[in-house]
């Protein structure tokens, strides 16, 4: 008797733990045809491009069966959405697990703490990349990687334009350090280890007020629109107005973008004096009308804007300078003196929204299991003179790329950007230091440590449609 007893509950068990495995199945996994109507009706109704695709059309498919036999051509959610996108549109994105989307737009990802550009020789082809800058408390701080050094290798392995992506995808991995001479790289015997660990990065990385002649200024490097960090960024502009900045320094050269509405919330510290006036408009495709986006005097959690007032603004900027950072120039060009100083920016206008695999696209109905997720473009933004479109990015007043062999330190006076916005603000033009070769036109960039992130060079907006 106490054999069958044993026995039945075996049998009981073994069966519980099945169901729950089935279970289990079905919770981590839609059907492919659910996920496939998700991304067709999310992009029939939002798609910024929507009538120049004409599968997005009203009336294209006659009925649902019509649309199901479209949708089971494609053999995956990823072959369908690039099928929809736009030819032009180089920034809509899906992923398969939004949990991952969401702590990017809080500002955390797997990380180790080195920013860095890959860029090629020109005449050798050879490809090598250097450090921007250093995350504090990262695995490279820790490890003593500093801005400027050059990497040529990955665990032992030289560097080309077909394998970067794969090398340096890895949690761990070693970089192999070289020296730029001319237009070769000069293998060095120091090779440093580093570690990937979920990693928020603060993206106000310097913050610092700089006495110029009879000039206060503050300089501010500011790496990402992360709407989290708002509250931190305006007790900078705190710390700013009661130090009594005559001017500003924004350095946005490594910002490749986020939150449209942290981008209006600077606008507003930067200024002050236009709250309520337009500082950009939002256009929508046919389902939607256009939405105006007013200068405001507070944080999205009602604090009170620590505004500068200010009537000039230098802005540093790069070729991966892009989306929320454009907005702010953009933005902020009809009302005051934007110097821009550095290279031409991006050139991406247009706003994306994270759509889920819900009833009405929204996190709160996301049913278990439906894990999928777009960032796909819904919005232009154009400023109060009706400026937009600019494919080839924002022009800099002052052009200058950085010089690879002398990157100098951030926020010192005499790092090239900074000196030039301070030469302008001062009209000293006679204390820049010119680099002996500036042999960074020998160099093409071809990617950078962003460009694995799902949110790399995305403006984001709210679902409030």
């Amino acid at each position: 008797m106490k054999r069958n007893t044993l026995l039945l509950l075996s049998i009981f068990l073994f069966t519980l733990i099945s169901c729950y495995e089935d279970f289990d199945d079905k919770i981590r996994n839609a059907s492919l045809a659910d996920t496939q109507n998700f991304v067709y009706k999310g992009l029939k109704q939002f798609y910024l491009y929507k009538e120049n695709k004409q599968e997005l059309a009203d009336d294209y498919f006659s009925d649902q069966e019509d649309l199901n036999a479209y949708l089971a051509e494609f053999n995956s959610p990823e072959s369908l959405f690039e099928s929809l996108k736009y030819h032009e549109d180089r920034f809509s994105i899906i992923v398969s697990d939004f949990r991952e989307l969401e702590k990017q737009l809080d500002g955390i990802s797997l990380n180790n703490g080195m920013a860095f550009g890959l860029v090629k020789i020109s005449s050798s082809g050879k490809v090598f990349g250097y450090v921007r800058y250093v995350m504090p408390n990262s695995s490279a701080a820790n490890q003593g990687v500093e801005r400027g050094m050059i990497f040529h290798k990955i665990d032992g392995t030289t560097l080309t334009e077909n394998n970067y992506s794969q090398l340096l995808s890895g949690e761990n991995y070693t970089i192999h350090l070289a020296e730029l001479v001319e237009d070769d790289l000069i293998s060095l015997e120091e090779s440093i280890h580093l570690t990937k660990e979920e990693f928020s990065e603060n993206p106000i990385h310097i913050s610092t007020v700089l006495s110029v002649d009879e000039y206060k200024v503050g300089y501010l490097m500011y790496n990402s629109f992360t709407r989290t960090f708002d509250e931190d960024l305006n007790a900078v502009f705190g710390d700013f107005k009661a130090e009594g900045i005559t001017d500003l320094v924004l350095d946005l050269r490594y910002n490749s973008g986020g939150s449209i509405e942290t981008s209006r919330t600077l606008a507003g510290m930067i200024t002050g004096q236009f709250n309520g006036e337009l500082f950009a408009k939002e256009v929508y495709n046919e389902n939607f009308p256009d939405k105006d986006l007013l200068f405001k005097n507070k944080t999205r959690n009602g604090s009170s804007l620590n505004s500068l007032n200010l009537d000039k603004v230098y802005i540093l900027t790069s070729n991966s300078t892009a989306s929320a950072s454009e907005l702010l120039i953009n933005g902020l060009n009809p009302y005051i003196n934007v110097v821009q100083i550095g290279d031409y920016s991006t050139g991406k206008f247009q706003g994306s929204v994270t759509l889920y695999d819900s009833p009405d696209f929204t996190r709160s109905a996301v049913q278990p299991g439906h894990y999928y997720a777009m960032q796909p473009l819904i919005l232009k933004t154009i400023n109060a003179e009706g400026f937009t479109d600019f494919h080839d990015g924002l022009a800099p007043d002052i052009q200058q790329k950085e010089d690879l062999n002398n990157l100098g330190n951030l926020g010192n006076p005499e790092e090239k950007l900074l000196q030039l916005a301070l030469q302008h603000l001062t009209g000293n033009t006679t204390t820049a230091k010119k680099p002996e070769k500036e042999s960074f036109f020998n160099y093409s960039q071809i990617s950078e440590n962003q460009d694995n992130k799902h949110l790399f060079q995305q403006m984001h907006t709210e679902l409030d449609l």
